[in-house]
């Protein structure tokens, strides 16, 4: 009898990377799935890329400096200059952003 080994989600794959980040959790919320920090959301899967939250400048800059880096838009609703989204082609990809997500989660964290 043969196993077939599934191949990982997506999703399954984002989560590896994000939810290793301390004091990181998700759920689902408006059909999206997305990331929090005390009951803030810092990131959240759109379509092919994940939309984080970061300072505006920092989010500026990243949308002139990097290619795979565009505005932040889930179903084609507009959101704030803090939103921005990474598209990668291979979700494991995104541990090479480990270090944005970080980012976006403290400064959710601390934008009371």
């Amino acid at each position: 009898m043969s196993t077939k080994s599934e191949k990982p989600t997506r999703k399954s794959q984002i989560d590896t990377v994000l939810l290793k980040i301390p004091g990181a959790s998700t759920k689902k919320i408006g059909g999206l799935d997305a990331y929090f920090v005390n009951d803030r959301m810092f990131a959240c899967i759109s379509g092919d890329g994940v939309g984080l939250r970061l300072p505006a400048a920092t989010a500026r800059d990243l949308q002139f400096s990097r290619e795979n880096v565009a505005a932040f838009n889930p179903g084609g609703v507009g959101t704030t200059k803090e939103w921005v989204q990474i598209n990668r082609a291979e979700a494991a990809d995104y541990e090479k952003d480990l270090e944005l997500f970080q980012a976006a989660l403290d400064f959710v964290k601390g934008n009371r």
